[in-house]
């Protein structure tokens, strides 16, 4: 749910339950009401349907709590039991079960086991699986071999001494936008990222157009990329696939694996070419498919990466346009004596120049989950509170 409906449901519930309280004390005949006989089992049933409510409502506080929904249609159907034993005088309860019924509705399309945020975490849970986690350390041999820059940022990442990076995980907020001159919409987001002989991405953003609320899931995996957008979690906006979305994924790939774990870059299919004493480049190579970056830096920090190889979509997603993209990678902070990129800006370079189309703070940033669902500690997390824009 969103904020907004959370907590309409979380007053309007909370109201209707206080008032199946009473009516519960007045069937029980703790309340002087000489319309009312008193019986124990009516009392019984507005005590249950107030319980119900009460505790659907403070779920719904809560948020995101497992199976709510359900709690809801039964809180509803409780409620609309005791309500029908006095229709007279308790109707106008029924316009509260109806709206508590939509929303678990919509709560259960949002969640459920068929919605976008399950396909995401049947995504994630079975890369975790494949790729488990590597014991390997990142040492100073290893980054004998690299161009100097690339090297300064892996060893100011604080990779060195650290395990390879086989996983990360990335929670975000921030805006985006259509084009240069579309309205800003705010967006919130997961995604998680895996390394190694398979690489896979899985990215699900949270919006709203309109005032509807819009979810969006990107997978990558197998070499292949889709993305699938839907509307208050039922009408499918876009639903887009082919070798342009799998190309163009492999480019953020790329990117993610240097931007969020720069400590995976030892050891990945990258071929690097030093092009001057602030750029390199950098050719990446998945499922056959090649992809090129310039990546650029200011000392050992990561500063920008500019990519010819992706495709900007069309609003449907039915069509692809080859388009410059760049990741300026604005906000820096340190911790333990480490670099770490806490916000960017995603720009496309379109006929009439760049334009920034996303800006994102990262919240938290979390490396090596397979370890952390093992052991129930990450390796490295690294929590990023510095106000600024971000990338994706």
């Amino acid at each position: 749910m969103t904020n907004l409906l959370r907590w309409a449901v979380v007053i309007i519930v909370t109201v209707h339950g206080l008032i199946h309280l009473l009516g519960a004390a007045e069937r029980f005949g703790w309340a002087d009401d000489p319309t009312l006989e008193p019986s124990n089992g009516l009392g019984l049933l507005w005590l249950a349907a107030a319980i119900l409510l009460l505790v659907t409502a403070l779920f719904a506080a809560l948020g995101r709590v497992v199976g709510w929904w359900l709690l809801a249609v039964v809180a509803a159907l409780v409620s609309q039991a005791a309500i029908l034993t006095s229709w007279d005088v308790s109707s106008g309860g029924t316009v509260v079960n109806v709206f508590l019924l939509l929303v678990a509705v919509y709560s259960f399309l949002l969640r459920g086991p068929f919605s976008l945020h399950a396909q995401w975490h049947r995504h994630v849970d079975d890369a975790l699986e494949a790729v488990g986690t590597d014991a390997r350390v990142v040492t100073e041999e290893d980054l004998r071999d690299l161009p100097a820059r690339i090297a300064a940022y892996v060893r100011a990442s604080g990779a060195v001494g650290r395990p390879r990076p086989t996983s990360v995980r990335a929670d975000f907020h921030g805006r985006i936008r259509s084009g240069p001159d579309a309205a800003w919409m705010s967006i919130t987001g997961k995604q998680v990222n895996t390394f190694g002989a398979d690489p896979r991405r899985f990215f699900l953003l949270e919006t709203s157009r309109a005032g509807l609320p819009v979810l969006v899931l990107h997978a990558y995996a197998g070499a292949t990329a889709s993305m699938c957008a839907k509307v208050l979690s039922v009408s499918t906006v876009v639903d887009a696939a082919g070798p342009e979305m799998d190309q163009g994924e492999t480019v953020t790939v790329f990117n993610d694996l240097v931007v969020l774990a720069p400590g995976a870059i030892v050891g990945a299919p990258i071929e690097w070419t030093a092009l001057d004493d602030r750029q390199v480049r950098g050719v990446f190579t998945n499922g056959g498919r090649k992809v090129e970056a310039t990546l650029t830096f200011d000392g050992d920090r990561l500063v920008n990466f500019v990519s010819h190889d992706r495709f900007r979509a069309s609003a449907d997603g039915r069509s692809f346009d080859r388009q410059a993209w760049s990741t300026p990678l604005a906000g820096h902070t340190a911790a333990d004596g480490r670099h770490v990129i806490t916000s960017g800006v995603g720009r496309w370079q379109d006929p009439k120049g760049w334009f920034t189309y996303v800006e994102i703070e990262f919240d938290d940033i979390t490396h090596d989950l397979g370890e952390m669902h093992r052991t129930g500690e990450p390796r490295l997390r690294t929590r990023a509170s510095t106000p600024s824009d971000a990338t994706r």
